[in-house]
């Protein structure tokens, strides 16, 4: 009795961690160090997926934004509501093998995230182009 308990308390666990990239997060601009949007994560069809919630104010930049450097379905589409993040598959500790698109040169990267093990309240954001690859730090919005 004592060990399908511990199995239970081991799979809530991991579903809670699974769930836990769940909601809105703050980007922030590599350059500048400044908040640059919010992007909201979910669930859909077991795969998550994110999108652009909030622009954070900008100098220079027009009212409305578009993805025009995009090559696909999201060219031209508003920043706001663009879907950047799809596909991505729980893999047990990570969230992994999705793409995401960086708005601003149109690249689309294979993507893994997973929450921070010392604060829950970052997320690692990696995204790779072969055997290179960026690492990002977004913060949970409270």
């Amino acid at each position: 009795m004592k060990n399908l308990l511990a199995v239970i308390v081991f799979l809530v666990s991991f579903q809670s961690m699974a769930q836990s990239c769940i909601g809105k997060w703050t980007t922030i601009d590599d350059e500048t160090g400044k908040k640059k949007s919010t992007v909201e994560l979910y669930k859909s069809d077991g795969k998550l997926y994110g999108k652009i919630t909030y622009l954070y104010p900008r100098e220079g930049r027009e009212a409305n934004p578009t993805c025009k450097k995009c090559t696909d379905d999201r060219k031209g589409e508003p920043l706001v509501g663009l879907q950047i993040v799809r596909g991505l598959k729980w893999d047990g500790s990570v969230w992994e093998d999705g793409t995401i698109v960086d708005p601003e040169n149109g690249k689309i990267y294979t993507l893994k995230i997973w929450i921070d093990a010392e604060n829950h309240d970052k997320l690692n954001v990696r995204g790779y182009i072969g055997p290179f690859f960026r690492t990002q730090t977004w913060t949970k919005v409270k």
